[in-house]
């Protein structure tokens, strides 16, 4: 498959998902975006806000990359490693896997009660995460290696990146409407 067509896969996706958050939290109260189910639960708006977090971490990697100032760590030196690392965390953050994970605290919603606006912000980030897609096709053409920006000893290629958080972000989905389900 040409870049361009896993690019449009992505865009895709992505579109889906955002429309989805659209159709089905956009009319949400502020207070019912931010209700938890239970305590330690997170609520609809900071499923949201994690996604536009975590996405946002990779920036500065990518940044690092182009002006050769990064430090790929010794694992993404060897394929096996990276390629390894790369399907066991897409597979971990696949929407049909059902085992809850801890995140990374880097990549916590920023706070438990997040303004009314996140749904638009969160459409808005999703325009921006294209663009910075777009912007990286040389680097997927090169087939560049990174660390996940949570942690150095994780490392995979830049495509397996976006596949992570494009399943990431359709896993998240799935969280935000078990919950606005219980909130029915």
């Amino acid at each position: 498959m040409d870049l361009k067509s896993i690019q449009s896969n992505w865009f895709d996706q992505m579109d889906r998902v955002t429309a989805a958050v659209q159709a089905e939290f956009g009319a949400l109260s502020p207070e019912a975006l931010n209700w938890k189910p239970q305590p330690e639960a997170w609520s609809i708006a900071q499923n949201l806000d994690h996604l536009i977090v975590i996405n946002k971490t990779y920036y500065p990697v990518i940044d690092q990359v182009r002006n050769n100032s990064y430090q790929l760590p010794w694992l993404g030196k060897w394929p096996f490693a990276y390629n390894m690392l790369g399907k066991m965390i897409l597979n971990a953050v696949k929407p049909e896997q059902k085992r809850k994970t801890k995140t990374f605290p880097i990549w916590e919603p920023t706070q438990s009660n997040i303004s009314g606006d996140i749904v638009q912000r969160f459409s808005q980030h999703q325009t921006e995460m294209k663009g910075f897609i777009v912007s990286c096709e040389d680097l997927l053409l090169k087939n560049t290696i990174i660390a996940s920006p949570a942690n150095k000893n994780i490392v995979y290629t830049l495509k397996t990146a976006f596949d992570i958080i494009i399943a990431h972000e359709q896993r998240h989905l799935e969280q935000a409407r078990a919950i606005h389900r219980e909130l029915a």
